[in-house]
């Protein structure tokens, strides 16, 4: 996993001659955003998920999630690849999902399956709007946002369980191999 985000990631070079990013390089290309260790990661995993439910468009989700790892202290790598939990085949099921959550916490009446016909018939930019100025909008909304947080949660303690089991891996097998050195 770790090897394909490190494929998959723009590097601190590319990142560094980007346009857009370059007054802020200074900032970015500091190590402590680039390093795995246990704090950043799990941060980056925790933000990349809210990024990547709360703002849905692709390629726009990294630079925020980049952005944003900043002020937190999270691993640009990380947050941007947690990002991908949002692509064209999970969109779907997280805008139903939003609109569900959101109907049941806020208890609100909007229609999620209208989302799944809009999808598939194609719809404008005003059928999308027309739909979202009903109650779909609050709900929608608030679903999304406890669907990033309950996520984000979520996110944080699987990469902070991941990160303590790989450690504790590696005493284990130090310690194993130090013992058999020992005894020869």
């Amino acid at each position: 996993m770790m090897r394909w985000i490190r494929k998959h990631s723009p590097s601190r070079e590319e990142l560094a001659k980007n346009r857009f990013i370059r007054p802020f390089a200074n900032r970015i290309m500091h190590s402590y955003l680039w390093r795995f260790n246990r704090r950043s990661v799990p941060r980056g995993a925790a933000l990349g998920m809210v990024v990547g439910i709360l703002v849905m468009v692709p390629g726009i989700q990294m630079i925020v999630a980049a952005l944003l790892a900043l002020p937190f202290r999270a691993n640009i790598p990380v947050a941007a690849a947690t990002t991908f939990t949002s692509n064209p085949i999970t969109t779907p099921i997280i805008l139903i999902g939003g609109v569900f959550v959101g109907n049941r916490v806020f208890g609100l009446e909007a229609d999620g399956g209208h989302i799944q016909a809009l999808i598939d018939d194609g719809a404008a930019l005003s059928e999308w709007l027309a739909w979202f100025a009903t109650d779909a909008a609050p709900a929608l909304l608030g679903g999304l946002l406890v669907m990033a947080v309950i996520g984000a949660v979520i996110a944080y303690m699987i990469a902070d369980w991941f990160w303590r089991y790989r450690v504790a891996r590696r005493w284990k097998r130090r310690h194993l191999s130090d013992t058999k050195a020992g005894q020869d």
